[in-house]
């Protein structure tokens, strides 16, 4: 719903990861002055590589992570590169860098510090700098003219100092590749060997000639158990069920020292891992690759905004606190979608909320939709863990309308469905023996591309 303009605000963003970025630059866009909070030392967020991790608990139980990004060396990107970029900022193939459809994880590092500078963000970003405590100024003033105190501290040069500041707005844009989550395994506590979360996995090498479990066969799991093949004793792949993919049906056969088993029924002081079907093993390490959980331990909404076995709410479209918007905002929440576009939707939507250009529906039906969307998910089955897990096109494209950002283009949604039907057939090769061609060429033609400056190279690598 379109509205009247409001008086500019003041807004906090926290984090300047993807989503940051470009609400930041949506909410300049809108007229409001956007300052944004990072705690690494550079743009990125999860896209920024940390190498070094020996600081951080090994199951990330602690309520301040030190580290941040969950990258292991050796990422290359699961979607090709042509679907990941913002709406008018595509990911080009620059010469001199990673050219690969494919690229690891340091070629959108370095698409993220391209748009940073091409839109002249990084004049807006505070590094170095963590929140500590985010709040309502006066939390009897629920309604429009909310505003938010925020705490910070200069981790570079005052630690010890906190700064408090009073904003409009707050954005929080943390990510949720962080924060571990881990499982319930009888015994976790009393096993003496070595237990760490993939959150902090960055090369194979300190597992040579080890026996190790991993535990988990999403993604990350698959990818870290083909790399410890070459130096690992023997990896014992857990997983919640041994229906598994093609591909990776394909790896275990050709590994010897690879084999899949079922979920974990205990552990033992002696070092064993006792598997449910009664089959055991003495192992050194257990990498649990069990995904990661939202986690804002800075803010305090009085009860208002919790997280419930993964479930942030109640937010509006996965965005909006009802009683507390727009004035807090969430970008980024949802998993499974092609994220780039959808942030950018976000942004859009949040940044002319705060202006006045649109309204929100009222808070009953605000809480009404959250209600329904809840009961939709009960009822296909969906665990509560899942809440914002998507993997819908349509959604996305609703959601767009909203603002009306464009519906995402027909040769996007199917290089994605391709990728990861490539993936399930071909684990291992999926990156570099792609064979949708023509789809690309469609891609490479089309207004996201040519209405760029700087065009994308002809020559792509696999």
């Amino acid at each position: 719903m379109v509205s009247e303009r409001n008086p500019a605000k003041q807004v906090c963003v926290i984090g300047a990861g993807p989503s940051g970025l470009v609400a930041a630059r949506e909410l300049r866009k809108e007229g409001h002055t956007a300052v944004v909070v990072e705690q690494n030392h550079d743009i990125g967020g999860q896209w920024l590589y940390q190498p070094k991790v020996e600081g951080e608990e090994e199951l990330g139980r602690s309520k301040f992570l030190k580290v941040h990004s969950s990258i292991y060396a050796s990422l290359r990107l699961f979607s090709p590169r042509e679907i990941m970029g913002f709406s008018d900022f595509p990911f080009v193939v620059k010469k001199g860098r990673d050219m690969k459809r494919f690229p690891g994880h340091r070629e959108l590092l370095l698409y993220l510090q391209d748009f940073c500078e091409w839109f002249g963000l990084r004049e807006m970003i505070r590094f170095n700098t963590r929140v500590e405590y985010v709040g309502m100024l006066d939390s009897d003033q629920v309604g429009r003219d909310l505003k938010w105190v925020v705490k910070t501290r200069d981790m570079e040069f005052d630690a010890e100092k906190m700064v408090e500041e009073v904003f409009d707005a707050v954005v929080v844009a943390t990510g949720h590749y962080s924060n571990p989550r881990l499982p319930s395994i009888k015994g976790m506590d009393v096993w003496k060997r070595k237990q760490m979360h993939s959150h902090i996995y960055r090369v194979p090498d300190p597992f040579l000639n080890e026996v190790v479990v991993v535990v988990g066969n999403s993604m990350s799991g698959q990818d870290i158990s083909m790399e410890l093949v070459d130096v690992a004793k023997q990896i014992h792949l857990s997983a919640k069920s041994l229906d598994i993919s093609e591909g990776l049906s394909k790896v275990i056969s050709k590994h010897d020292s690879l084999h899949l088993r079922p979920e974990i029924e205990s552990l033992h002081e002696d070092g064993r891992v006792v598997f449910v079907d009664g089959y055991s093993t003495v192992a050194d390490t257990i990498i649990y690759c069990t995904g990661y959980s939202y986690s804002f331990p800075f803010l305090d909404t009085k009860g208002i905004v919790t997280v419930d076995d993964d479930r942030v709410g109640p937010l509006y479209e996965h965005t909006f606190p009802p009683s507390l918007a727009p004035s807090l905002s969430f970008v980024g929440i949802p998993r499974k979608l092609i994220g780039f576009p959808f942030f950018e939707s976000q942004a859009i939507w949040i940044a002319q909320l705060l202006s006045g250009k649109r309204t929100l529906p009222s808070f009953h039906d605000m809480m009404q939709s959250v209600k329904d969307f809840y009961q939709s998910r009960d009822i296909a089955g969906i665990p509560k863990h899942n809440t914002h897990d998507l993997a819908n096109f349509e959604y996305c494209d609703k959601y767009g309308d909203n603002v009306g950002f464009p519906h995402l283009e027909e040769w996007r949604k199917e290089l994605c469905i391709s990728a990861i039907i490539k993936g399930l057939v071909d684990l291992e090769g999926f990156r570099d023996a792609w064979d949708d061609n023509e789809l690309l060429q469609v891609a490479l033609q089309s207004p996201h591309f040519s209405q760029f400056p700087q065009s994308p190279s002809p020559h792509l690598t696999p």
